[in-house]
């Protein structure tokens, strides 16, 4: 049986979509904290059961009859919440090789790395370490950019006409559609052991892009307006955003100039068979969505 932890969320849930058209139902089980959410995947014949990474109980009883588990990454807030997203981890690799699990597969990202400036990338590469420690059969995904956080980024911008940012660098932004869809691929025809290529879209863009691609899609121009990085620290903390969140965006601009996310591969296009959707077509279907 695979199971899907994080089945709730948009990864995870569209990671079990992808399965149910790749084998049965009935092979597939699912990992969530509110079993209740996830009813309608039961009754298609998933196997729904309660997992919290803080409990290893009901994780052994999510696990039973496991015979690979893709775990789905912890979001964190900033530095100080790694040390706990590294130990649910760590729970999560032990209670599957414990429920007799062959292979375990997480969902990690293309600059992860022990020195990024970008927290979450310190909290993947710790969790890479532990799954080369742990003696069980791994596949650690190297998930491209999340193209939805660029959209965030740029929501106020779309309707202000200027897009204020720090100096920034190339990113290779990725759908979750087809990350989730190359998930499924490697769950079930048992593709790509240990550290995946990077899967990521066929393009890498940095800010002053972005503003072009939703000047043409809405007709209007978008300036891109750069920064200092205090300035843009102020900006943030005026409009009340945590201190913790503050750092976290600082650093994921700090992390691109370094060019950290903008190596681009054709992995994720070979494993889903088709070029992955452009940032443009994101946009596009992002727009659309909001004016409804």
């Amino acid at each position: 049986m695979i199971i899907v932890t994080g089945a709730n969320g948009k990864l995870g849930r569209a990671v079990a979509e992808q399965l149910l058209k790749r084998v049965p139902a009935e092979q597939i089980g699912v990992s969530v904290r509110d079993p209740s959410q996830a009813q309608d995947l039961q009754e298609r014949g998933v196997r729904v059961r309660r997992g919290d990474f803080d409990d290893p109980e009901s994780l052994l009883h999510a696990f039973e009859g496991a015979s690979q588990v893709l775990i789905v990454s912890t979001g964190i807030l900033g530095e100080a919440d790694i040390p706990r997203g590294i130990r649910q981890h760590q729970t999560a690799m032990d209670t599957a090789k414990k429920a007799g699990a062959s292979r375990v597969l997480y969902t990690s990202h293309m600059g992860s790395s022990p020195t990024s400036p970008f927290a979450p990338m310190i909290h993947h590469a710790a969790t890479e370490q532990r799954l080369n420690a742990s003696g069980i059969a791994f596949t650690s995904l190297r998930n491209g950019y999340y193209a939805e956080s660029a959209l965030l980024l740029i929501g106020g911008a779309l309707q202000t006409g200027e897009l204020i940012a720090p100096e920034d660098g190339p990113v290779a932004w990725t759908a979750h559609s087809d990350l989730a869809e190359a998930a499924a691929a490697i769950l079930s025809d048992r593709k790509l052991d240990g550290m995946t290529p990077n899967l990521t879209g066929s393009e890498a863009i940095d800010m002053e892009g972005i503003a072009a691609i939703a000047s043409e899609i809405l007709g209007r121009t978008i300036r891109r307006i750069v920064v200092p990085d205090e300035e843009f620290r102020g900006r943030m903390r005026a409009q009340g955003v945590p201190e913790a969140s503050v750092n976290m965006r600082m650093g994921m601009f700090q992390a691109s100039r370094q060019g950290d996310f903008a190596q681009v591969d054709p992995a994720l296009a070979h494993l889903i068979g088709r070029p992955p959707m452009s940032f443009q077509e994101v946009l596009k279907v992002s727009i659309s969505r909001q004016q409804g």
